[in-house]
Order: structure tokens, then C-alpha cells, then sequence
């Protein structure tokens, strides 16, 4: 039997990880500055993380959502307080399309109507409902498909206005990224989600924030959404939120009642996941990473800023994104084949930061002096031409 060809690889293979670094089977080591698509929120292989994952496989690895688990029910207490959203209900699951699938069913649940809106490049999933709200035709089949999903040009208050206006009672919710990650690092801005608040309020909606990866302190901010100074009525989650051990959740505003059997799953919620995620968010809380992310997130965007042929530089904390001309377009490349550092992408030409919230200023300099490189390099190849 043969993999499933549906990724296009590079031919590297990772055998070994430390904080922000990894490591090849030939002994090679990166530098991770996209923590496989935001996933590596504490810096890999943790020692606090790997000791509360070990100690709770050696008594308890699974049982069902048929038991209590206190686990649970500490995990939900540690979340609520870091993220200072202590009133919400919290559901585990297993993934960020998870995660978005519960939250726009819970919506649908909770008013009665069909209708979502979504954004232009907004990335929500590949399950039903959250790739049928994914602005990307190529990754929705025909059986996704449906006529109850509107998407609407992204931070447009205007068209937001004109929609609820003209589909009067009938529009479920609106699910919104705070910064769009593979739609190439786009933040909403704080008005629109404000507006978004308001209309969503005022029409008994519910607000989704899509936190996957802009959440879990990425931003600076425990929730992106968060500097608009407004509360979502459901949050989603994933990504770092397990620092590589698969587990979701989605957090939920108390004016949304909860009934049995409404929502379910096997393994969300399983000891192992609860281990991971409150081995997570108590590093974050301890080694102060939000501050961290902040910190350094500023100082990258600062220096990116003076290098004149990088344009756009935009993003919150550690999640970052900037254009690159036509001329640099083998810059990711030649970052991770001259230089052995990871970096992500947005088609057709953003390079995407989404390193460890650990991530040390050192580190960012090892990365910085690499483009400016790989930048002077160029301009040398310019002159030559010329002189040529």
C-alpha cells in the first residue's frame, strides 16, 4: 500500500526537536519558524509537557465522555482563567474543522436559521460546513456544497450592513477569523469586528470567532479577536492548543444552553488531550509566552520593516506575514535549503511566521540575518546583470 499522494513534500525527514529547533536524520538542524502551520505553541518536546503526558499515559490514556473526567473540568477552569472568558461552557473535540463544524451547528441549534456569513480567503476547514464556509472552490466537493453560506469581502462594514439588512431574520451566525492565516495574514480590523458585534446582537445571531490559529496567546492576546475589546458568543480552538497532541474545543457564551446528545464525540476530551492541553497553557501562564509573543512578534516586524524589498509586513505577535516581489519569489526556498530554516506561505506570494510563542531573540536574529542575505545576495545578482 502506498500514502495517499495528496501533499506535496519536501525531502526532509524531521527525527528530533528541542524548542525552536529541529532536527533531520542526518543530524541537520532548522531553525521552526512555522511550527508546522502554528501547531507548536510552548517549543517542541517541553520538558513540563512531555513529564504531564508521560505521568498520565502511566495511569490513564482513554475512556469515553460516558464517565467524569476531571480533567475536564480542569482544563476548563485553567482556559477560562487565562483566557479571562470564565463564564463560558467549554466542548472538547479533536481538530480545528471539528471545532468550526460544532460551533456553526451550536449556532444553528441556538436560533433556529440557516444562513452563515464568511469571508473572502477565509480558511474555517475541509469537514462539511467548515470547507463549505472556506473561500476555496478547489478543496469543496459537490456533496459540500451549499446555497446557505455567504461570503462577503473581508473588514467590508458596508457589505456586512447591506447583508443582514437584506436577509432579515434568517442569518444564523457570522464566523470570523481575527487574522486570516492561510488567507495570508489579513487582520480584521478592530471596527469590524465591532460591527460585527453589534449586528450580530441586534439580529440574534451568533458572533464565531475563529481562533484556530490566530488564538492561544499567537497574537500577544489570548484570543486575536481580543483587541477589539468585544466578546464573541463562541470561540474555536486547536492548533496550539495541544503543541502537537491532536485536541480542539470550542468555548461557548452562557446565553447558549446546552443539551444532551446536541453536540458529541469518542475522543475529544480524552485524558492525554486534557494532559497536553493543560500542560500547555500552564508553560504559557509561567514562562509569560503571550508577552513573549508580543515582544518578539514587535521586534520582527520592526527590523522585517527596514528591509526595504520586503513589502506589507503585517500581523499581531507571532504571527506575521509580508509580500515578496516577483525577484525574491525562492526566498522560502532558499531559506530552508541554504539556510535550514521553516517558513510557511500564502499563494501567490506571502511568506507566513508562525513560530513557537518561546521563540528568543536570537533566534529571530538568526532569522533575520538570513533574509537580509538572501536580499543582498539578490541585488549583487542585479548588478551583475547590469554590468553584464
Amino acid at each position: 500500500m502506498k500514502l495517499f499522494d495528496v501533499y506535496p513534500l519536501n525531502s526532509i525527514t524531521i527525527t528530533k526537536a528541542k524548542g525552536s529547533y529541529v532536527w533531520d536524520n542526518e543530524g541537520q538542524q532548522y531553525l521552526d519558524m512555522y511550527g508546522g502551520h502554528a501547531v507548536i505553541s510552548i517549543g517542541h518536546t517541553h520538558p513540563h509537557y512531555v513529564q504531564r503526558i508521560t505521568d498520565q499515559l502511566n495511569k490513564i490514556g482513554f475512556y469515553s465522555n460516558s464517565i467524569k473526567i476531571p480533567l475536564q473540568e480542569e482544563l476548563a477552569k485553567k482556559l477560562g482563567k487565562i483566557s479571562g472568558k470564565e463564564d463560558y461552557h467549554l466542548f472538547l473535540c479533536n481538530s480545528g474543522a471539528e471545532a468550526n463544524e460544532n460551533a456553526l451547528k451550536l449556532a444553528s441549534f441556538y436560533n433556529g436559521r440557516k444562513k452563515i456569513i464568511a469571508f473572502k480567503k477565509s480558511f474555517h476547514g475541509r469537514t462539511s460546513l467548515a470547507v463549505a464556509a472556506t473561500d476555496n472552490p478547489t478543496i469543496v466537493a459537490p456533496v459540500n456544497e451549499t446555497d446557505n453560506v455567504i461570503f462577503l469581502p473581508f473588514n467590508d462594514e458596508a457589505a456586512l450592513q447591506e447583508c443582514f439588512a437584506k436577509n432579515e431574520n434568517e442569518i444564523s451566525s457570522v464566523i470570523i477569523e481575527g487574522i486570516q492565516g492561510v488567507g495570508g495574514i489579513n487582520e480584521a480590523s478592530v471596527s469590524f469586528l465591532q460591527l460585527i458585534r453589534k449586528l450580530c446582537t441586534e439580529n440574534v445571531a451568533v458572533f464565531i470567532a475563529d481562533s484556530v490559529q490566530c488564538g492561544y496567546g499567537r497574537s500577544g492576546k489570548f484570543f486575536s479577536h481580543d483587541y477589539a475589546g468585544v466578546n464573541a458568543d463562541i470561540y474555536t480552538m486547536a492548533k496550539g492548543m495541544g503543541n502537537g497532541f491532536p485536541v480542539a474545543g470550542i468555548i461557548i457564551a452562557p446565553k447558549i444552553q446546552a443539551k444532551h446528545f446536541m453536540l458529541g464525540t469518542t475522543f475529544g476530551g480524552n485524558h492525554l488531550a486534557c494532559a497536553a492541553a493543560l500542560a500547555v497553557l500552564e508553560v504559557i501562564e509561567n514562562e509569560k509566552l503571550m508577552e513573549n509573543a508580543q515582544q518578539i512578534g514587535n521586534y520582527l516586524q520592526t527590523e522585517l520593516k527596514k528591509i526595504p524589498q520586503l513589502k506589507n509586513v503585517r500581523g499581531k505577535g507571532l504571527m506575521i506575514g509580508f509580500d515578496v516581489p516577483e525577484e525574491l519569489k525562492d526566498l522560502r526556498k532558499n531559506l530552508l535549503f541554504n539556510h535550514h530554516i521553516f517558513t510557511g506561505e500564502a499563494k501567490p506570494n506571502v511568506i507566513r511566521l508562525l513560530p513557537s510563542l518561546s521563540l528568543r531573540k536570537k533566534d529571530a536574529d538568526q532569522f533575520l540575518e538570513a533574509v537580509n542575505e538572501e536580499v543582498e545576495a539578490l541585488a549583487l545578482k542585479g548588478i551583475e546583470k547590469i554590468n553584464n
